[in-house]
């Protein structure tokens, strides 16, 4: 089968690799038909994640059908229409059943899939734990609807959902691209006030205009003037999805005293906080990765039209061309948001 494959730093390929086997009782074999290409994907080329292992097929944002199912599996069989869990977790460990599915101690746990064992930019795959990390699909919900359910839009349910958010609150999202759209639908859950997004590029700008019009877009200089005139000024939440040092400090420069600053973002490089400038602030840092087990919950919601990320998938490419995707995605060539790969 196709697939790509991270085969050393700064270098992606499109190799063939033998179809997926069942390793267990609880593992599943999913026929990819929709992937997409993440900023995360590019992290790995890059080696900004030591734990991705060369020679892995890449991708974790994707849906597809069960093709094979392991005999303890009981929630999806053969023929189901489902999505994938960008987290693969046990169910069983103290961090599973606490909900931190992100720390699952068990060795495919975690963010695996994509990173340490196979995932999705390929033909077929395989899903330890099926039962956790595959949701099935509702009907009526087709494969764009539902291709973000599993990383894009599980981050975006996490990050709304331990940001304190109150109703009437003002809510500042840092970072106007596929995370902090995502993340901004399911903000807009929480019923607050204001929902502010700061992004530099005024094409992304335009996109919120258009697409989700209930929030505010500013530009990084427009962000902190506007914020310093808010009612305490500040923001009451704020959700740092843009990975940049200058957005990291604004993060925490726009947030109110006793605010919470939720940390999504993945960085490059390490970043400091100046503690003696910040004096007072008081503030509360919650930091990634998502514990990504709401899947159910979010395509309910798509299924009832609250929330809508198809929006985001601008371009599609076949599996056999996903070179140019990747190239257009990294130069943000054609005004692209994200890639899908058909495959």
């Amino acid at each position: 089968m196709l697939a790509c494959t991270y085969v050393e730093k700064g270098k992606f390929a499109l190799t063939q690799k033998p179809e997926p086997v069942l390793h267990g009782p609880r593992d599943a074999v999913v026929r990819v038909t929709l992937s997409s290409i993440c900023t995360s994907d590019l992290h790995i080329r890059s080696g900004a994640v030591p734990r991705a292992v060369p020679g892995v097929t890449v991708g974790h944002e994707f849906v597809g059908i069960v093709e094979k199912a392991g005999g303890q599996v009981k929630h999806v069989r053969p023929g189901d229409r489902v999505a994938v869990n960008v987290e693969t977790f046990c169910g069983e460990c103290f961090f599973c059943k606490n909900g931190w599915v992100n720390n699952c101690t068990h060795p495919e746990g975690g963010w695996s899939i994509g990173c340490r064992i196979d995932g999705g930019q390929a033909q077929f795959a395989r899903i330890p734990f099926a039962d956790t990390n595959l949701v099935g699909i509702p009907d009526g919900v087709s494969d764009e609807q539902a291709l973000f359910t599993g990383d894009l839009l599980s981050t975006g349910y996490w990050a709304a959902g331990i940001a304190n958010i109150r109703r009437g609150d003002t809510v500042l999202i840092i970072g106007g691209g596929p995370t902090g759209y995502c993340t901004a639908l399911c903000v807009l859950l929480h019923a607050p006030a204001r929902v502010i997004v700061c992004e530099k590029n005024a094409v992304r700008r335009e996109f919120f205009r258009k697409h989700l019009p209930q929030a505010e877009t500013v530009s990084p200089e427009e962000a902190l003037p506007l914020l310093r005139r808010a009612e305490h000024g500040g923001a009451d939440a704020v959700i740092e999805a843009a990975g940049t040092k200058e957005s990291f400090r604004l993060a925490w420069e726009c947030a109110r005293p006793n605010a919470t600053v939720v940390i999504v973002a993945m960085y490059e490089e390490a970043q400091t906080l100046p503690l003696p400038e910040m004096y007072g602030k008081n503030l509360t840092f919650k930091t990634g990765g998502v514990d990504g087990c709401d899947c159910e919950e979010t395509l309910r919601l798509i299924a009832e039209g609250k929330i809508d990320t198809e929006p985001l998938i601008t371009h599609t490419y076949p599996l056999c061309r996903i070179a140019e995707g990747y190239e257009l995605f990294e130069k943000k060539r054609d005004s692209v948001i994200k890639v899908a790969v058909e495959c």
